[in-house]
């Protein structure tokens, strides 16, 4: 039995807080306002939580309030936070999506990126999950979203997966879930996706710009034809073997021959002004015995590739060379509308259908000369072109 009854509750007046028993008290203020509060030892700290106004809580109702919190707490919940959650009104899927994405899009410069991020949930995600509210979303449900594309469209499920990430995770540190995505045991779930280029550990294509401001800080041949490589998203390879009189600098063009390429096809780059003014800068390394452009110690014989690696490594990178051609794709891929197939081509990849291969009678060379300018722009920061140059390019 408590210390309180009702008898003796109608009786009190001056302010101060009268004991029940167990830690709950009835508070009265100096308005004459009285209230219900339970004080409890939380892990290993004291904490006062109220229980409601005497007004709208009995006496029998506040006894039995402060009997299912101590509960809750031997049960190791917060009952605080458990009130805090109940108090939000959860939003569904689809709404903490624009959310995030109304909160995310002011720091995305790039218009494309802010529609294509929620355009892809739109498609994939919403159709299953975008009336179920986000507290409920566990991991087989977004398993469900990923399964059809997973292996159809591997490049997309990844960011589909990552954008749920991403949504999942706000509504946690807005207190609308009890725990972050459910993602790390999605991998069970899901099969094994093909290999493909991307295990190349690669810089993020965000980062790009700022690698190549880094990298223009000294000057070497090494440097420049790191340069020269990202700027053409070529192999290390055919950079490294590059001569003189594969360039055509007047004509922004660099002709690659079939027994330099690795599928044994001659490639055509369309240069950006960028790439040109490196090539230029290139000149100051070239020696009469060599025809090489960026020339090794022994100038008769390319630079090393373990030079180019060296450079990452000196700037505390743990990428490879190669991994610069992903993030160019993953440039084109979130950034850009050029389609998959003129992206393969400035790679220099083979159509692997080959019906499609028999009949494909272009290599894109003007599209891809568009596609390397913006791409140029996008790595030195330099302005986008006018309309009137665009149109020149365009016709070139």
């Amino acid at each position: 039995m408590g210390k309180l009854t009702a008898l003796k509750i109608r009786s009190l007046i001056a302010p101060g807080r009268y004991s029940d028993g167990d830690g709950l008290f009835l508070e009265i203020n100096g308005k004459g306002a009285a209230s219900w509060v339970l004080r409890i030892q939380n892990k290993g700290k004291r904490q006062d939580i109220g229980l409601g106004s005497l007004k709208a809580v009995s006496l029998k109702d506040a006894r039995e309030a402060a009997f299912l919190t101590r509960q809750k707490i031997a049960q190791g919940i917060d009952p605080v936070a458990e009130r805090k959650q109940e108090r939000q009104v959860i939003p569904t899927f689809r709404k903490a999506a624009e959310m995030v994405h109304e909160e995310h899009q002011k720091a995305w410069k790039n218009g494309k990126h802010q529609d294509q991020w929620i355009s892809t949930l739109k498609t994939y995600a919403f159709p299953k999950m975008g009336d179920r509210l986000v507290s409920e979303i566990e991991g087989p449900l977004i398993r469900d979203v990923l399964a059809p594309i997973w292996l159809t469209k591997p490049e997309t499920a990844r960011r589909v997966r990552q954008r749920i990430g991403t949504v999942l995770d706000w509504s946690y540190a807005r207190g609308f879930r009890a725990t972050e995505a459910p993602m790390r045991s999605l991998s069970k779930g899901l099969p094994r996706q093909p290999k493909k280029e991307s295990h190349f550990a690669a810089l993020p294509y965000a980062s790009v710009p700022n690698f190549l401001e880094k990298l223009g800080e000294r000057e070497s041949v090494g440097r420049v034809a790191l340069e020269a490589l990202i700027l053409t998203a070529a192999r290390s390879g055919e950079i490294r073997g590059a001569t003189w009189s594969e360039l055509d600098l007047e004509a922004a063009l660099w002709t690659i021959p079939a027994e330099r390429m690795k599928m044994g096809r001659v490639h055509v780059v369309p240069l950006a002004p960028e790439a040109v003014a490196v090539f230029e800068r290139a000149k100051a390394f070239k020696v009469g015995a060599s025809e090489l452009v960026f020339p090794g110690q022994n100038v008769t014989k390319p630079l090393s590739d373990m030079t180019l690696l060296k450079i990452l490594r000196d700037m505390d990178l743990a990428v490879t060379v190669h991994g610069f051609r992903s993030a160019f794709r993953d440039w084109v891929a979130e950034q850009t509308d050029y389609s998959g197939e003129i992206a393969e081509a400035a790679l220099a990849h083979t159509v692997t259908n080959k019906v499609e291969a028999a009949y494909r009678r272009t290599d894109f060379l003007d599209k891809r000369r568009l596609l390397m300018r913006e791409w140029a722009v996008f790595c030195k920061k330099t302005p986008p072109a006018s309309d009137e140059n665009r149109d020149d390019e365009s016709n070139a």
